[in-house]
């Protein structure tokens, strides 16, 4: 079997951001946050949850994976045959935090799909840092 079939990509985004971990945790978790930086949404920090993400382009169907308040915080992201699975991860610093976010599962046939979100998730951390200089 050819391997490289098999193989696939991620694509990852890190920042130092000058927000302590609980309040990125909250823009990463509250549904109205959510709306502020990503899409609407109907997400529950909770395992197992199923929720979409809505977009003017059409909608992502999620399912949470994991929860670790403040630290971790994974779900599923299926889109037009896109199956790949979006983990953030916080890291507090002396400065703040420092977050990262990988989306993995990008097969070489998707390569559409894997620029389009190498350029989506740019937009998004930064409506997201936009974002936590409004929430309190």
């Amino acid at each position: 079997m050819n391997e490289t079939l098999t193989e696939t990509r991620s694509v990852v985004v890190e920042r130092e951001i000058p927000h302590p971990p609980e309040k990125i945790w909250r823009a990463l978790t509250q549904p109205h946050l959510i709306e502020e930086w990503l899409m609407k949404n109907d997400f529950k920090p909770v395992v197992d949850h199923r929720f979409n993400l809505r977009a003017d382009w059409g909608a992502v169907d999620c399912q949470v994976l994991a929860i670790e308040p403040n630290k971790t915080l994974s779900y599923t992201w299926a889109a037009y045959g896109l199956e790949s699975v979006v983990t953030w991860t916080l890291t507090p610093t002396r400065t703040g935090t420092h977050l990262r976010m990988e989306q993995t599962g990008f097969r070489p046939d998707q390569q559409q799909a894997y620029q389009g979100a190498k350029f989506g998730w740019q937009k998004f951390f930064g409506n997201l840092e936009q974002a936590l200089t409004r929430i309190d």
